[in-house]
């Protein structure tokens, strides 16, 4: 079976590195070939004042993009993610060649972090 390229967007506003560590762990487990962008501090968009730390990941599964939903949806849930305190956000943002979380794509720092891994 060939596999599929994903790009994952993660983001952490509590203990952030060490939330990214924890996920880019738990990514490892299911995506081949897994690259990591550089880190970025953003603010957060909603204007809440908490600093993020944001970083993309890109690399291959063989598994079906509900299973990959899924086991991301799994890891913020086993992170001990809040709504205030988001240990790790995980958002698929590329399976192949379909785009989501379309409003995310425009913003400034996923720009500049696509530009540093891809």
């Amino acid at each position: 079976m060939t596999g599929h390229r994903v790009l994952i967007a993660l983001g952490s506003n509590y203990r952030q590195a060490v939330h990214l560590q924890w996920a880019a762990q738990r990514l490892s487990a299911f995506i081949s070939d897994l690259h990591f962008s550089c880190t970025l501090w953003t603010e957060d968009v909603k204007g809440s004042g908490l600093m993020y730390m944001n970083q993309l990941a890109i690399g291959t599964t063989t598994l079906s993009i509900d299973e990959v939903e899924q086991l991301l949806k799994e890891a913020e849930i086993a992170s001990g993610r809040t709504k205030q305190q988001v240990t790790i956000d995980l958002d698929l943002m590329l399976y192949d060649d379909e785009r989501y979380h379309l409003r995310d794509w425009p913003r400034p720092y996923i720009q500049q972090l696509i530009n540093d891994i891809i």
